[in-house]
């Protein structure tokens, strides 16, 4: 594959040049920012390391801009920083999509390198399994996420991916607790438009090549390949701080009253014997946690 490499320290040049050929990449150099832009354009690279530190990236926003520019297929972009933000190890759909510690190792760099292919190639095939499943109607018609059928055929190719390389995944579950008592209360429909309104900002809080699920009435699945612990808990946090400040309404503009939690089972290795309906039953028992702790808490099991 070809990388872009938007680098000005000749030290790490060094180490990302390394590595990048012993793992049979052909490494693109750019000497800044709209270099990198043009270069994209044209279409040569799908992936982009990017140190904001010894480059123009930071002044021109480099990675903001490669997201407005919408091109037709996505461009995973890896950080390399000394000084980390939240918005670095939770990035939101407009930051990057992982960062890398200074000062790199060519270890390190490896494994961040294998994950992000990893995530393009999951990304591809998400999009290839969404055109198929749009055509069999397998999409949730109320909250437009996979339904259930197309969750569990999606999420047993996830986990075989991740069987195969040994790597860890993590399934995280949303919850509206009280869903049951919103219908009784303000109708079906109202409760369907808070449930749809919740998947919107799910897909807003998720990483763009997540597949999210519906299973049953109040639940939805989030799948997170190469993502365990403390990274996944932040990442359904995020998500359920998202829902509670969309400031979800009735029409009079009372504030729905949603009682909400995230259940988490992170897998540091995906084994023979995982399976995804085994995952989703530790998840349930996770949300179980999650309610004992309090309305909008994130409970974690792991395997």
């Amino acid at each position: 594959m070809k990388i872009l490499v938007l680098d000005n320290d000749e030290v790490e040049r060094s180490v990302i040049r390394q590595v990048l050929q012993h793992n049979g990449h052909e490494i693109i150099l750019a000497e800044n920012s709209e270099d990198a832009m043009q270069l994209l354009r044209e279409g040569e690279a799908r992936f982009v390391i990017v140190d904001r530190e010894t480059t123009d990236a930071g002044e021109a926003q480099f990675i903001q801009r490669v997201r407005e520019a919408q091109p037709p297929y996505y461009i995973y972009i890896l950080l390399i920083a000394s000084k980390l933000q939240e918005a670095d190890i939770a990035p939101s759909r407009g930051g990057a999509d992982d960062y890398l510690h200074k000062p790199i190792t060519p270890l390190e760099l490896k494994s961040r390198l294998h994950i992000g292919l990893r995530m393009l190639g999951l990304r591809d095939h998400l999009v290839s399994a969404k055109g198929a499943l749009e055509q069999t109607a397998m999409f949730d018609p109320l909250t437009k996420v996979l339904n259930e059928k197309a969750f569990l055929t999606l999420s047993h190719g996830e986990l075989e991916r991740a069987r195969r390389a040994q790597a860890p995944l993590s399934l995280v579950a949303i919850e509206v607790e009280n869903f049951r008592e919103i219908a009784q209360r303000h109708g079906e429909d109202t409760a369907g438009e808070a449930l749809a309104l919740i998947a919107q900002t799910i897909h807003e809080k998720s990483r763009p090549y997540d597949g999210t699920g519906r299973i049953g009435e109040n639940l939805f699945l989030i799948p997170l390949p190469g993502v365990i612990g403390q990274d996944a808990e932040k990442i359904a946090a995020r998500i359920l701080k998202g829902i509670q400040n969309a400031n979800i309404s009735l029409l009079d503009g009372t504030a729905l009253d949603l009682k909400l939690g995230a259940g988490v089972v992170s897998a540091l290795r995906v084994t023979a014997a995982t399976e995804i309906e085994m995952l989703i039953e530790k998840c349930r028992e996770a949300l179980a946690g999650a309610r004992q702790a309090g309305d909008g808490q994130v409970y974690t099991l792991f395997l």
